[in-house]
């Protein structure tokens, strides 16, 4: 069973502005590469953790607001009893929301979500029009609580301060081995394949070691929905609601799992709504 909801011109128009969107950011990276390995040959790896913190702070902060509205049409939840729901369970969770928003992801997919990003004017909540017109008030409300958790816990700062931490040692080791890679040829152009080769590899390590620690977070959030709206059933419910939707594997393999998974696996979630329910 698929997700998507396009056609062929709509899939190919959103394929044609990705592609040139990721040319884009890909030549700019290049050339800050190049720039940076050319201007400090020998310790360029410090110059480039702080070139990625600084895109990645650019980015969070107007993702939001100058690259998600080319896919998407972003509205801000109408006055109703959602919005009311919403800005209830944010009162009493005491978090400041920012702006909550409705997106037209019906548009694209049949998927389920929700989810926080931007920085301090930028932040938001957006839910899925999917996830609002086709599940219940309660698993709506749960969503929207575990979302609320992000906010409240800082998430999206907090994972810019573990980029800070893990940048330098990161970009260190992609120039270690980028160095041996390209065979001590000079830094150049003809160098940036072996660039490419290295940060896909070191990525994928400190990707594996992010992705724990996303895990740890979601549980957070988790276990923070079930507090604020004390409704396990409907959490529950909609832990098996959304697997089904979004056709996730309940329990997919152990290793990938480890390497790639960032959130619990379904069946995990499930386990702890059952065992929040059976404290109470």
């Amino acid at each position: 069973m698929g997700l998507s909801t396009q056609d062929w011109g709509s899939w190919l128009g959103d394929v044609g502005k990705s592609a040139a969107l990721e040319t884009a950011f890909a030549g700019m990276g290049g050339a800050v590469a190049t720039a940076l390995v050319r201007r400090f040959p020998r310790d360029w790896w410090a110059p480039a953790a702080g070139a990625a913190l600084f895109f990645s702070v650019v980015t969070i902060y107007l993702f939001p607001v100058v690259i998600d509205p080319i896919f998407n049409k972003f509205e801000p939840l109408p006055e109703g009893e959602l919005r009311s729901e919403v800005l209830g369970l944010a009162d009493r969770a005491g978090v400041d929301v920012g702006q909550v928003y409705r997106v037209d992801a019906s548009r694209r997919t049949t998927g389920v979500n929700a989810y926080v990003n931007g920085l301090g004017r930028t932040k938001r909540v957006v839910l899925y029009d999917t996830l609002i017109r086709d599940f219940p008030e309660d698993q709506v409300r749960s969503v929207v609580a575990h979302e609320l958790a992000h906010v409240k816990h800082r998430d999206v700062p907090r994972a810019l301060l573990w980029l800070a931490l893990v940048a330098p040692a990161a970009a260190f080791l992609v120039q270690e081995l980028a160095e041996r890679i390209a065979g001590g040829r000079r830094p150049g152009p003809g160098t940036l394949p072996a660039l490419a080769l290295s940060s896909a590899l070191v990525s994928l390590l400190l990707g594996s070691a992010s992705n724990a620690l996303s895990r740890r977070v979601e549980a957070l959030a988790d276990a923070f929905a079930l507090r604020t709206t004390e409704d396990p059933a409907a959490f529950i419910e909609l832990e098996r609601k959304l697997a089904v939707t979004n056709v996730a594997e309940p329990e997919p393999p152990r290793l990938f799992q480890l390497i790639f998974g960032t959130h619990p696996t379904t069946r995990e979630r499930i386990g702890i709504g059952e065992a929040w329910a059976r404290a109470r």
